[in-house]
């Protein structure tokens, strides 16, 4: 019998928990910046160096934390469903954990891209990137990042994984980032909608639905559990 279509979007609060800093929970300021500063075409124009400084400094952070019990129950959840991940995040530690089909909407901290061309990306392997490291056809590279007011490459890959779920799974995020938090206005009538976060988002009323009021380790635990039972029997 063919696995059950599982798809998960997930956003900061489940990286939050492994010790990656988020900016929605400080008054729009990320790390002390005002995030316009860090992660907005405008603020690249205005100061580059300020930018690839930051995102130094995020990927640093990375390379020091590990995958939590959240990550590592959606990469077990694989050996039981066809488990799809739409992440807001741009850190691997999904990947890490050993999830093997991760989109990532808002770009990866570990790669960079030109400037010129922005088919041009490259893998990154430590954590700098500096003013002068150019692409090949001579630009400077940027972080592979999604900043704000740019749009999302991904998005239509997301939607339709989210039109084929046959479960819907929500974690660790407000679902106040559109376009990702639209994405639950296109999960299937039929497929069940489960929600964890310690301050859950609104979410409008429909049959099926499943509130976890927990943080994403403790909560995707409930959520494994409650779905093989529902699907294993």
């Amino acid at each position: 019998m063919a696995k059950k279509r599982l798809v998960v979007l997930t956003g900061a609060g489940i990286s939050a928990e492994s010790g990656i800093a988020t900016f929605r929970d400080s008054d729009g300021l990320w790390e002390g910046h005002d995030v316009m500063e860090v992660a907005s075409p405008q603020g690249w124009r205005k100061n580059p160096e300020l930018v690839l400084d930051f995102y130094n400094q995020r990927r640093k952070n990375a390379f020091s934390v590990k995958p939590n019990a959240g990550h590592l129950t959606l990469a077990e959840l694989e050996e039981d469903f066809d488990v799809r991940i739409v992440t807001q995040n741009v850190d691997d530690l999904h990947e890490r954990a050993g999830s093997s089909n991760v989109i990532h909407l808002h770009g990866k901290l570990f790669e960079s891209r030109s400037t010129l061309d922005p088919r041009l990306v490259y893998p990154l392997e430590g954590w700098e990137l500096k003013l002068g490291d150019k692409c090949e056809r001579g630009s400077q590279l940027r972080p592979n990042i999604v900043w704000f007011g740019e749009p999302v490459p991904l998005m239509e890959q997301a939607m339709e994984e989210t039109l084929q779920a046959d479960i819907f799974v929500v974690a660790g995020t407000s679902l106040v980032v559109y376009p990702a938090a639209g994405l639950v206005d296109l999960v299937p009538a039929e497929a069940p909608v489960l929600v964890v976060d310690p301050k859950l988002p609104y979410i409008r009323p429909k049959q099926n639905l499943h509130l976890f009021e927990e943080k994403a380790t403790t909560g995707l635990v409930k959520v494994a559990a409650l779905l093989r039972k529902k699907y294993l029997r």
